[in-house]
């Protein structure tokens, strides 16, 4: 799938402030299934200082630092992106699919910050320990019959919402409460994946969904490494798998870290801000062939 995304932000207050260092996870990932043909950001006012760094997650984030004062702050970003659906799971694993529990010793030591627990020592919630044990019944300890059925457990126990504020929930009190966001179910799969030993992080992207809704908004999933095909994608709030209507922008193992946006400014005392943001998507060509052929063409 070839698509175009224009994703604008629009911060306004009524009086003048001092917009303070921003980072910027707007950048679509450009390599595996998903080639980044254009970007552009463009920000008003003009930072002083604009430039790239490549986050632990291999993603690459912009860092902006400003000077004056400005009652407005606008940021737009146009992304053109050509995506791929994957290799099937099976294909990748034939003989070689994992067994659960599996050992983390067997693991690549960079990896070991998407196995981490949610609590403050390290260990998991026990919500997500339960979830993966009723995931792991029925599923011969074989890790893909256990993905499905976590999926599927996820979404007939826990009903899909929107929530734009604030941050993705912990496992315990998205059970709890029987409602979430895409956040708070991704949040969900990661923990829960992580409590059998495979690896997992929180992504931020677009999906670009058919028929086409009055209004795209971002949207989050998970991605679980499974030894022998990689970091693979997975959306509890849809239908699985993910395919070629994905885009991811920013990936971690700590979901904070995937904001499309973060900052701070300073002005007087009782300054007042609003915030109104869109997002535009178009689909310029729905045909899944190679990355490689297309750049062969390109140039």
């Amino acid at each position: 799938m070839r698509a175009r995304v224009i994703h604008s932000f629009e911060y306004r207050y009524d009086e003048a402030v001092l917009l303070g260092p921003h980072r910027f996870g707007l950048k679509p990932r450009g390599h595996g299934f998903q080639r980044l043909i254009d970007f552009r950001l463009e920000i008003s006012p003009e930072p002083t200082r604009l430039y790239p760094l490549l986050a632990a997650s291999g993603d690459e984030i912009l860092r902006a630092r400003f000077q004056g004062s400005t009652d407005t702050f606008l940021v737009r970003a146009t992304s053109e992106v050509q995506t791929e659906t994957a290799p099937l799971l099976q294909v990748c694993l034939e003989e070689n699919e994992p067994h659960l529990p599996y050992p983390v010793g067997h693991l690549n030591g960079d990896l070991m910050g998407s196995l981490e627990g949610w609590l403050p020592n390290g260990q998991h919630d026990p919500s997500a320990v339960d979830l993966a044990q009723d995931a792991l019944m029925g599923s011969d300890q074989r890790a893909l019959m256990f993905l499905q059925q976590l999926v599927e457990i996820i979404q007939d126990r826990v009903k899909y919402t929107e929530r734009h504020v604030g941050p993705a929930w912990p496992a315990g009190r998205t059970l709890k409460e029987r409602v979430g966001s895409c956040r708070d179910l991704a949040m969900l799969m990661v923990e829960a994946c992580r409590c059998v030993g495979l690896p997992a992080r929180f992504v931020s992207g677009y999906h670009l969904v058919q028929p086409k809704p009055k209004r795209y908004d971002l949207h989050a999933w998970a991605e679980v490494y499974l030894p022998g095909a990689g970091w693979r994608g997975f959306d509890p709030s849809c239908a699985g798998a993910v395919d070629d209507r994905y885009i991811p922008l920013a990936t971690s193992s700590k979901p904070e870290l995937t904001a499309a946006i973060t900052g701070t400014f300073s002005g007087p005392p009782g300054v007042k801000s609003t915030f109104a943001w869109s997002i535009e998507a178009e689909i310029l060509d729905t045909a899944d062939q190679p990355l490689e052929a297309e750049a062969a063409q390109s140039r």
